[in-house]
């Protein structure tokens, strides 16, 4: 699982020596209780390669064959092969790039997409029932601990920060972190908190965890940023309750809370995911467009003591 290096089995560091026998554990102990990850490869057609490239398209809105080998660790030539396999099957469209004719862009079909959420859905069936052996606190103990393992592999830009599944009480933090914002920045009145309000006691009482989840950004030890992802319906997800700190803000964070929000939309099983604001926000409506988000309906409104514009916004996934 882990490449071998003549340097690191030769060490002499002790410190090194420790910090590599306490990653293989870590591996030993995953095998042990997950088995090798995704789902397993002869249960239909697919090899695993050809899951890992399905699985990495699934994840953008257009890629190369090269991109593909350098993100996987493969050869340039196998992952052509492999591409040219999943487009027989109708697995993946190739177009050619506008800015490049001589490469071809990929992306997965509606069959793709489909084979994908099949993947993943065994894969979350595997995953739910090793967490459904440990208690809630262990549960979220754990997913914390591989968020930040998460960040130290693909080196985030600021290692001040991390996503992780509310604390007891942060719920109620969202609430009041929107209060004051919204109050202090845009003079809403205290209508905007109870809304909030209702939209987290709504998130706690389904308590739909398969479907429905929140994250909180935390830095420097103390919460400060927030989104939800809800059942809008069976096929659309609701982005929900984004926000970000004052302190925090132009670390990525917010980016980053939406980012996580489509993964997860699309990981299991949404179509589209939609959201609904207001007009004066315009660092959200930079991100959510960055997002590959469209503004699909705008009308008048008067709300919270100030005359605003609401928005729709979607995009598919």
């Amino acid at each position: 699982m882990l490449p071998a290096s003549p340097g690191a089995l030769d060490s002499v560091d002790p410190a090194l020596d420790d910090r590599i026998a306490r990653v293989l554990a870590f591996f030993r102990a995953y095998d042990q209780r997950l088995g090798p990850p995704g789902p397993d490869p002869s249960a239909d057609s697919h090899a695993l390669s050809e899951a890992r490239v399905i699985g990495d398209l699934a994840h953008r809105d257009d890629a190369t064959v090269a991109g593909l080998a350098r993100r996987l660790g493969l050869d340039p030539a196998q992952v052509g092969r492999i591409v040219r396999r999943l487009a027989e099957l109708g697995d993946v469209a190739r177009s050619p790039d506008p800015e490049d004719g001589r490469r071809r862009l990929l992306s997965l079909t509606g069959q793709g997409r489909h084979e994908f959420r099949t993947r993943q859905a065994a894969t979350r069936r595997r995953v739910a029932a090793l967490l459904e052996e440990l208690p809630p606190t262990r549960q979220e103990r754990l997913a914390a601990s591989l968020d930040r393992a998460r960040e130290v592999l693909v080196d985030e830009p600021d290692s001040e920060w991390a996503l992780r599944g509310p604390l007891p009480g942060e719920l109620g933090w969202i609430v009041q972190a929107h209060a004051r914002i919204y109050t202090d920045e845009y003079g809403f009145d205290g209508r905007f908190e109870g809304l909030v309000a209702q939209i987290v006691a709504d998130y706690s009482a389904r308590n739909d965890v398969a479907f429905e989840r929140c994250w909180i950004a935390e830095h420097l030890g103390r919460p400060v940023g927030s989104v939800m992802a809800v059942r809008h319906t069976d096929d659309i997800a609701q982005l929900r309750c984004l926000i970000v700190d004052s302190a925090a803000r132009g670390l990525g964070i917010g980016r980053r809370l939406v980012a996580e929000c489509i993964d997860f939309a699309r990981s299991v099983g949404y179509a589209r995911m939609m959201l609904w604001t207001v007009d004066i926000l315009p660092s959200a409506r930079r991100i959510y467009e960055a997002a590959g988000f469209e503004l699909t309906s705008e009308t008048p409104d008067r709300l919270w003591g100030r005359d605003l514009v609401s928005q729709h916004w979607e995009r598919e996934l």
